[in-house]
């Protein structure tokens, strides 16, 4: 006889995973892997060519899941799991480029050479081209960092207010200063 709730974890939706990865199940962690990973790898991909950097951030973003699946809010919040997860990863993505670029600064006695782009700007020129590209390119960054979020990674006002660290008003308005931009850039 089946318990109420103690479905087997290939039959849940992927809160329900987190739910029970929040409680240690390791089958439902395992399941969520199965699930996601390849999905992450190929929007990881996108933005980042280095299969080595894309391999670290899948294995930092997995590992973060399995330590804080209890602090995902979930639906009830407007979040969704796989937004969720995806926000830890571009944040675990974004970190690795920083760390790369930190890396990669000559000594001081060197010659400074140009400013390297930001991880976002080449996220942006791998994963957009033509006038689309171009007129993204020059919108200013907040403007910019809120479509990349809610447009090409398909995030949620909310979401996109948690990755970025301001408040949903605030998204909801840059969006829609970014629109009205990129109207006027490509007309």
């Amino acid at each position: 006889m089946k318990r109420v709730g103690a479905a087997p974890p290939q039959e849940l939706d992927e809160e329900r995973l987190l739910r029970r990865v929040a409680k240690g199940d390791r089958a439902a962690f395992e399941e969520l892997y199965r699930r996601t990973s390849p999905w992450l790898a190929v929007r990881l991909g996108r933005r980042c060519a280095d299969q080595q950097i894309v391999a670290e951030v899948m294995q930092e973003t997995y590992l973060a899941v399995w330590r804080a699946a209890g602090s995902f809010a979930g639906s009830g919040v407007g979040g969704s799991a796989v937004g969720w997860l995806w926000t830890i990863a571009a944040r675990r993505l974004v970190d690795a480029f920083r760390r790369r670029a930190h890396h990669a600064e000559p000594p001081l006695a060197a010659a400074p050479r140009p400013a390297a782009p930001a991880a976002e700007e080449e996220a942006l020129r791998d994963s957009v081209g033509g006038d689309v590209g171009d007129a993204l390119r020059c919108l200013a960054p907040e403007l910019r960092d809120v479509l990349q979020a809610m447009v090409l990674d398909g995030l949620s006002v909310r979401e996109t207010a948690v990755l970025l660290k301001v408040p949903e008003g605030t998204v909801k308005t840059r969006a829609r200063r970014a629109r009205i931009a990129m109207r006027k850039a490509l007309t």
